[in-house]
């Protein structure tokens, strides 16, 4: 790649807890021969999908290479934060042969593709495409739909549906995540309703745990930033985006005996205070490695992804997501009991 050519860049969007880093993990584990560049970004001040992508362990996890954005969205924070991290990116010695960019689960990705199309960026930079990630799960569970009830009033207002429709229309490709979870009737309906509302040419894969070939996302060629006009959203109008409607806050926790029971606590507090996401590491009594924690829904997972780091604080800690009001003493206390 010369001087001169402009670098593809991926962007990689979906709502709470989709399975974007993991599909992000997928790609760096197999690039395909591509030396590829990371930029993470995540709503709150603490950023888990970092951390977790450092320990991956693959060849492609270089730290060098990952960059993290916390504490804000991207979509709002285009000029303050995402620009000089792209130009510091373009200007290294070795420049990457590909970007990707994890967005935040709350971001639009539109304002993100328009930064593209700025004179800063359109020499340098392509958007070769933008993949949305969807929990197929969740979306059959009626996440991102409003009751009939609801929709039919004028000032209702339903900010998981409108992030995930607009990841939607902004999307080159759907990757429908999770299908090991729907029985094959379920997934072929949900498939169907999907294509239906997307874009023509828009392809819809069915995905396990974010596993799918580079190629099939990577070279896609769609340059997105010349083809905004075909990208409707419903934040095209004059109204800002904001994200005054979720709020993110973290919790610390002191080493736990067994991850089990801590699982079944966090569903009954997931259930109890409708949390929309909870991600983060806990430290188990008498085991050297760090136990990854995942909630989507009621839906509670965990694994042991490394060994604690020499000097490394063996502690763990919890962020939780949701809609604005969230009781944050409450969730702490039941949390830490």
């Amino acid at each position: 790649m010369t001087r001169f050519t402009k670098i593809p860049t991926t962007v990689i969007t979906g709502f709470l807890g989709a399975g974007k880093t993991t599909l992000i993990r997928h790609l760096l584990a197999n690039p395909g021969g591509r030396r590829i560049a990371l930029i993470v970004n995540e709503f709150g001040d603490v950023g888990i999908d970092g951390e977790l992508l450092n320990g991956c362990g693959a060849a492609g996890c270089d730290g060098d290479d990952i960059i993290e954005l916390a504490n804000g969205c991207l979509c709002c924070t285009v000029a303050d934060e995402f620009l000089p991290t792209m130009e510091k990116l373009v200007g290294r010695a070795r420049r990457p042969d590909h970007i990707l960019i994890e967005t935040s689960g709350l971001a639009l990705p539109k304002p993100l593709v328009k930064a593209f199309d700025w004179p800063e960026m359109r020499s340098k930079v392509t958007v070769d495409g933008v993949v949305a990630v969807v929990d197929a799960r969740a979306v059959c569970d009626g996440r991102f739909q409003s009751a009939p009830e609801q929709a039919t009033r004028p000032d209702h207002d339903n900010p998981l549906e409108e992030v995930f429709d607009d990841q939607l229309a902004c999307a080159d490709m759907v990757l429908l995540n999770k299908a090991d979870l729907l029985d094959e009737r379920t997934l072929a309906g949900l498939r169907t309703r999907l294509q239906s509302g997307l874009r023509a040419g828009v392809k819809v894969l069915a995905t396990r745990h974010g596993e799918v070939d580079a190629r099939a996302l990577l070279g896609l060629e769609a340059a997105a930033e010349d083809d905004l006009p075909a990208r409707p959203t419903r934040h095209d109008g004059p109204a800002d985006h904001d994200h005054d409607d979720f709020e993110s806050f973290a919790v610390a926790l002191p080493s736990v005996a067994d991850p089990k029971v801590m699982t079944a606590r966090l569903q009954a507090v997931i259930a109890v205070h409708d949390i929309l996401r909870l991600k983060g590491f806990l430290a188990v009594v008498g085991k050297d490695m760090r136990h990854v924690v995942q909630g989507v829904g009621t839906r509670v997972t965990g694994y042991y992804d490394r060994p604690w780091r020499d000097g490394e604080e063996r502690a763990g800690q919890l962020v939780v997501i949701g809609l604005r009001g969230l009781d944050r003493p409450a969730i702490a206390a039941a949390i830490s009991e």
